[in-house]
């Protein structure tokens, strides 16, 4: 993809942190080295003290920034959605031929992740592993509904809409689209999983995106030959 996103502000729910990372080089420092430390040692493992001894800071100054943990894995998690987001709709934005449009876009959702230089402090390859292996600790927790009602998954949400509109789209007939996008979005990360954990059951070559299921599933499902 071209630089499309370089003048582009990754915009997050600003009840999710109490001062914004993006405004300072060390909340900056913070985002980028609680990525490489939760992938390093899992989020379960992961405290402040460590990242705090990772990036020569005192403890305190990461709750400058946010309230826990938690709140750190739901704006990493926001973030990645965001940057997925914007990526499928600049992606769709001139294709008029909506069986195209969802075709893209479960290219753009299932597809493996690499590197973006427009954003240097966020390895976005590490944030996917994260996503893949730690996303669901962000919702299922005692307070979800609590975390809904102040926007905390409002991104993520909005991605679901936009994955349900393109179904509808390609066939307004359909009973289940909130069902089928949550299934391709939720189930790309769930089939990467099995195949880094679970391999004699993934049915995936190590190289391999689930993204040809996916698109099997999805057309399969509404009723469409594709037409490669």
């Amino acid at each position: 993809m071209l630089n499309i996103l370089s003048n582009l502000k990754i915009t997050i729910n600003d009840n999710i942190f109490l001062k914004d990372p993006e405004s300072s080089s060390l909340g900056k420092r913070i985002v980028e080295n609680s990525i490489l430390l939760i992938d390093e040692i899992g989020f379960d493992a992961f405290t402040f003290k460590k990242l705090g001894a990772k990036i020569g800071s005192n403890e305190s100054s990461i709750y400058r920034y946010f309230e826990n943990k938690h709140n750190l894995l739901v704006y990493l998690a926001s973030w990645y959605w965001s940057w997925t987001e914007y990526q499928l709709v600049f992606a769709i934005n001139n294709i008029t031929d909506p069986i195209k449009k969802l075709d893209v876009a479960i290219d753009i959702l299932t597809r493996t992740t690499t590197l973006d230089s427009d954003f240097e402090h966020i390895d976005e390859v590490v944030l996917k592993r994260i996503i893949i292996h730690e996303y669901s600790k962000s919702y299922l927790t005692k307070q979800v509904d609590l975390d809904n009602d102040e926007g905390y998954f409002s991104i993520y949400k909005r991605l679901v809409l936009r994955l349900k509109e393109l179904i509808q789209e390609v066939n307004s007939d359909y009973e289940h689209p909130f069902c089928l996008a949550n299934t391709v979005i939720e189930g790309a990360l769930h089939q990467q999983y099995l195949k880094e954990h679970f391999k004699s059951i993934s049915g995936l070559k190590p190289n391999e995106a689930p993204t040809a299921f996916y698109k099997d599933l999805v057309f399969n499902t509404l009723n469409i030959t594709l037409n490669e």
